[in-house]
């Protein structure tokens, strides 16, 4: 897989090292077993994936490179490039601004912008309609397109099923960044609707068999289909893509539910399953499905509590907390300043979307035992923060630095 440059701030010489030896010895990534760090009386028990993934180190070696390309001009990018406030900042830092926020509120009025100046577009993807607006200003929006390939599978995805004649479900967020942009790229195909989770999935199911009048169809999914979509014909046949960054046992579970009433609706022999059901598993993006799987394999394991590290708007990092928080006590942090003391800790709750203050969060005994991960748009170094903070505040800064030095010499 092709190397990014990516600036030397985001990199771990500790993480970095783990992340090599695990590649060296399962180059097929097959094995979700953590690694076992043991720091004195702390033991960290780190995931198999996390961190940066290649859309995301795509992404910012090209943001970098339209800053260092373009000294002198306004350079602004569509909105967040990543949902990383670390990241994010860096770029502000050197003069970047954002054009509208993560929700598609105008923070800049298109009259500001002109030809001459450069637009990066997020990792995110936009809409059609957004590219339309920069081309009719002169800024040709590939130049510095940090669309991640992965999202972009999924429009060529939804394009070609949508050729085919079926209407595309997506499975996302709505007013997530990448399922607005994804609704825009199918829509432009075919008739499209967003389902945002399991429970919306079973009312469109009661559509597609008729338990429900079609009229209140519009009024429970407003905002989330297609001009002209007519529910009492384009239910008839479908394909399931998603926002890449779901959690993937969630989208299967919506495709395969949508499967099998579709197809006892219209009464479809199993070997005549495209006839009103279109194949699109290979959309479920690589990193979430890593990421996922090795907080399963984490989650095998013993532990005090999980550690998720992320930005709060970020939609990948708060499935791996949903995953972590089945099991055990969970604080979803954005960076190492949330561990406020050894007994305070700052965190985000995903379901209330709010920051709390939890007392009492590690464990007295020793040792204490810590799971880590981090979502897909969260630097290395920061989790190497972290595990630096925790050692600090268990006393175990000198246990930290011989292990420090043994990795340093693998």
């Amino acid at each position: 897989m092709k190397s990014f440059n990516v600036p030397e701030q985001y990199r771990s010489p500790i993480v970095n090292a783990i992340k090599q030896k695990r590649k060296a010895a399962d180059k097929m990534k097959r094995d979700y077993t953590p690694t076992i760090l043991d720091i004195g009386t702390l033991q960290v028990i780190l995931a198999r994936h996390f961190g940066f993934c290649y859309g995301v180190e795509n992404a910012i070696e090209i943001a970098f490179r339209a800053v260092a390309e373009n000294p002198g001009k306004r350079i602004y990018l569509l909105s967040e490039m990543i949902h990383n406030p670390g990241v994010n900042a860096d770029l502000v830092g050197l003069g970047v601004r954002f054009i509208m926020d993560t929700k598609g509120k105008m923070l800049i009025d298109w009259d500001e912008i002109s030809a001459d100046d450069v637009v990066i577009i997020p990792a995110f993807g936009t809409t059609l309609e957004l590219e339309q607006i920069l081309r009719e200003k002169g800024i040709d929006p590939a130049r510095y397109e940090t669309t991640c390939p992965f999202v972009e599978k999924v429009w060529n995805r939804a394009e070609k099923i949508g050729n085919d004649g079926y209407t595309i479900v997506v499975h996302g967020k709505p007013l997530h960044e990448e399922t607005r942009a994804t609704f825009s790229h199918s829509k432009a195909h075919t008739p499209t609707v967003v389902v945002r989770d399991m429970e919306q999935a079973e009312v469109l199911g009661k559509y597609i068999v008729g338990a429900l009048e079609p009229d209140t169809f519009y009024k429970t999914f407003e905002g989330q289909y297609s001009v002209g979509f007519d529910v009492t014909k384009d239910l008839e046949r479908i394909g399931v893509v998603n926002q890449t960054t779901m959690l993937a046992s969630e989208t299967q579970a919506i495709a395969d539910y949508l499967k099998s009433v579709i197809l006892k609706h219209f009464d479809v022999a199993a070997d005549k399953t495209a006839e009103r059901f279109a194949d699109t598993r290979d959309t479920l993006c690589y990193a979430t499905n890593d990421n996922q799987g090795a907080v399963q394999g984490m989650l095998e394991q013993d532990a005090d509590i999980a550690l998720v590290i992320g930005g709060y708007n970020s939609s990948n990092t708060s499935h791996l907390a949903e995953l972590c928080e089945q099991k055990l006590p969970t604080f979803y942090i954005n960076n190492e300043h949330c561990l406020l003391s050894a007994d305070v800790i700052s965190h985000y709750d995903q379901h209330t979307m709010t920051e709390l203050t939890t007392d009492s969060y590690l464990p007295k005994e020793r040792p204490v035992k810590v799971m880590v991960t981090s979502g897909a748009s969260c630097p290395d170094a920061l989790v190497e923060r972290v595990i630096q903070r925790l050692a600090i505040l268990t006393g175990n800064e000198a246990a930290l630095e011989t292990l420090t030095n043994e990795l340093a010499t693998v």
